[in-house]
């Protein structure tokens, strides 16, 4: 799993990541990166052209995201509260931000 960008917008209570995601097999890469993060996977759901995990991480409720039109993917929490988490999350990956 290697990552080009992660952004972080609060307002949004999301944390943005651009990768090169394959659809069809979408769990090659969200599973690799549900456990650099330690968390689990709580509910996994898909549908045409969308994958939506549920994940845990210590007992913070996260939502990971992919859409395959947009090529967009994301992390959100409900509750401005979480929004530290998502922030910690973001560390935990830079280790896996492609180098320059």
């Amino acid at each position: 799993m290697i990552l080009q960008s992660l952004q972080l917008d609060p307002q949004a209570k999301s944390l943005s990541l651009k990768a090169d995601i394959d659809f069809e097999q979408f769990a090659l890469f969200a599973e690799p990166l549900t456990k650099a993060m330690d968390c689990r996977v709580i509910e996994r759901q898909w549908g045409a052209d969308r994958h939506q995990w549920i994940l845990d991480f210590e007992a913070t409720r996260i939502e990971l995201h992919y859409e395959f039109y947009g090529d967009i993917c994301w992390l959100s929490v409900d509750s401005e509260q979480d929004v530290p988490v998502l922030q910690y999350l973001a560390t935990l990956l830079k280790p896996f931000m492609a180098q320059s």
